[in-house]
């Protein structure tokens, strides 16, 4: 049985009166919105205040928005997922994600894979995500050294001159 909620933004998925007023007490209810309210920027921007994890129903044409992809990503980091191609090589937005959700390298572009900032961001946060770093940045012995002290199995996706480096290897025993 559906939760009375959603029978009724069903119902009224097209006014937008309606649903700006369930979106800004459950955001996800967006899901259910119309597709042309899930294209509207200030029903999506009211879903994002009450809960990030609506980026997830917001039109694509919204997931290239970056002030709201950074709304998103300041109520729940992980919805970078959700990021459109242009904002998965936007630093800002990257950046906003990783230093609190590592994992969000992975869906970053090759260029800021292989970004120092970024990727130092990213292995504070998780150090085994490193293994989406870029070869460059994998040989780097301060990023290998964040990462492996993050987290030691980190070690095994380092560059072969980081697994043989002294002080790096420390860090494991």
């Amino acid at each position: 049985m559906e939760a009375p909620e959603v029978t009724a933004i069903r119902a009224n998925c097209d006014n937008k009166e309606y649903v700006l007023k369930a979106v800004s007490e459950q955001g996800k209810l967006l899901e259910w919105a119309s597709d042309k309210l899930r294209d509207d920027e200030e029903v999506v921007k009211t879903a994002l205040e009450n809960d990030g994890e609506a980026m997830e129903f917001a039109s694509d044409r919204l997931k290239d928005n970056k002030e709201l992809m950074l709304l998103a990503i300041k109520g729940a980091p992980w919805t970078a997922c959700y990021a459109s191609e242009t904002l998965r090589a936007d630093k800002d937005v990257i950046l906003a994600s990783v230093e609190s959700y590592g994992q969000t390298l992975y869906f970053a572009s090759s260029e800021l894979r292989d970004d120092y900032d970024v990727v130092k961001a990213a292995v504070s946060n998780k150090g085994i995500i490193v293994k989406y770093a870029s070869l460059r940045l994998r040989d780097n012995e301060e990023i290998a050294k964040i990462a492996v002290s993050q987290n030691k199995v980190a070690f095994h996706y380092l560059s072969e001159r980081m697994k043989n480096d002294e002080e790096v290897k420390k860090l494991i025993e």
